[in-house]
């Protein structure tokens, strides 16, 4: 049997390298972002200028003008949007970890996003332990993560319905569940669910998810999904206890 002091070192050597390895992507990405951005951002404000120099004439030609600038407007804030997820999938790995309050996280988030629930007919119902154990985190990544899971499953409730949020502690680890009543997928869309740039939603980057696995796995954690078509989704992640 290994020391114990000789696998923690093990582990140290392996986190290194994954950081080491993690900021030289973010490096690459940060840079990709800002070659692309300067570009998108001139491109943008040109469109802007030209939608304001049309849109109050009444030509015929300039009214179908505004109507091609605006779709080129909303494809401009489209791969925005992509690049914004794309940053956050490239630095989901780096860790600024310090001993954590999972519960008030959660309490802060739900603050924060419940408002916009409330807009779409949710009800966000938290049910968090009393005891739950500290856990070595990265709050923003995980706000991040709940963020992300929040909205999946806001997408799948477009009628409204309930989403809650559970905290336990269970064989050393801390569980925290994010559970919707949406639609719910089938077994080949949930088999998917993790792949880079894969999206059941039009226009979706399909980066959100694998952003969550990404920063779970950073933290030595685990994420699973149970879900079934008609019958909502649970999305179980298991985090070490400190």
């Amino acid at each position: 049997m290994r020391p114990v002091a000789q696998d923690h070192n093990v582990e140290d050597a392996e986190r290194q390298r994954l950081q080491a390895q993690y900021a030289e992507i973010a490096t690459l990405a940060g840079g990709l972002a800002h070659e692309i951005r300067n570009p998108l951002s001139t491109i943008s404000l040109n469109l802007e200028l030209l939608v304001e120099e049309v849109e109050t004439s009444d030509q015929p030609r300039d009214r179908r003008m505004l109507k091609k600038l605006l779709k080129v407007q909303d494809e401009c804030r489209h791969l925005n949007e992509i690049l914004n997820a794309f940053l956050q999938f490239a630095r989901a790995g780096q860790l600024h970890l310090e001993e954590s309050d999972l519960n008030a996280i959660v309490r802060e988030f739900i603050d924060f996003y419940r408002p916009t629930a409330a807009e779409r007919g949710i009800e966000i119902s938290p049910h968090l332990s009393s005891d739950l154990p500290g856990v070595r985190l990265d709050a923003s990544l995980m706000r991040q993560v709940l963020q992300n899971l929040a909205q999946n499953a806001l997408q799948a409730m477009p009628s409204g319905g309930l989403l809650e949020l559970q905290t336990f502690a269970r064989d050393g680890r801390v569980v925290l569940e994010i559970i919707d009543t949406g639609h719910g997928m089938d077994e080949k869309t949930r088999a998917r669910l993790f792949q880079v740039f894969f999206s059941t939603r039009a226009g979706g980057s399909g980066l959100g998810l694998p952003t969550v696995r990404k920063i779970v796995e950073a933290h030595h954690g685990t994420i699973t999904c149970e879900s079934e078509s008609g019958k909502g989704t649970r999305f179980s992640i298991s985090l070490p206890a400190s």
